[in-house]
């Protein structure tokens, strides 16, 4: 059972998820904040596995409350939630410590995976800001940054990585076979010197690919 902690200053808005979330049998709402102050205060009383978070609230707001979560209670995995899909993942929630990133009218399937992929420590970012992330938009990455030198398949291969896609559905959604997919991961990995799927994530937060300081 998977133990969420609901964090948005809208009550219209933390009933609505809590009654999306209800019918999912693996995850159980332990309880609810209106702000980053509250959220911090509900952690202690209820240790949740993972934190749905407002990024925009009054207050210390959701990028602090993130960060102070995290310092305080590291085991407890943060998913940040928007209203705008083409607010991409700020590199400030990264940092703070958040593993994910949904709008808040994602659909109910896509905010369940979310959740089961953050609450194992891996990152999840939404279809519907990925869509937004065309190759017309990457074409604008510095010359200097290593993604500079990937190739468009390496790079729709790196973006699904980024989603928390899996290998086989990542092959079944590019056409490629299970062990060609393996091979671009490996090739990606020793091209950007990184181990991790989360190490490849954080990597291109940090340069923009999948996201800014906007």
């Amino acid at each position: 059972m998977i133990r969420v902690l609901l964090v948005d200053d809208h009550e219209l808005v933390r009933t609505g998820f809590r009654l999306i979330l209800a019918d999912n049998p693996e995850i159980q709402v332990v309880g609810e904040a209106g702000s980053g102050e509250d959220a911090l205060s509900q952690v202690r009383v209820h240790n949740p596995n993972l934190v749905l978070m407002d990024v925009n609230m009054p207050g210390i707001g959701g990028i602090e409350a993130t960060r102070k979560i995290k310092q305080k209670f590291p085991d407890t995995q943060v998913i940040a939630v928007t209203v705008h899909a083409d607010a991409p993942f700020p590199e400030q929630l990264h940092e703070a410590g958040a593993l994910g990133y949904v709008t808040k009218g994602c659909p109910a399937n896509e905010l369940f995976e979310a959740i089961r992929t953050v609450a194992q420590g891996k990152p999840f970012v939404s279809n519907e800001v990925s869509r937004k992330m065309t190759l017309a938009r990457l074409s604008g990455i510095d010359p200097d940054s290593p993604f500079s030198t990937l190739s468009r398949r390496e790079m729709q291969v790196l973006l699904m990585i980024t989603q928390g896609r899996k290998t086989q559905e990542i092959s079944d959604s590019l056409c490629l076979s299970p062990k060609t997919v393996s091979t671009y991961r490996h090739r990606l990995f020793g091209k950007l010197n990184v181990e991790t799927d989360v190490d490849l994530t954080h990597l291109a937060l940090r340069y923009g690919v999948i996201g800014n300081n906007g």
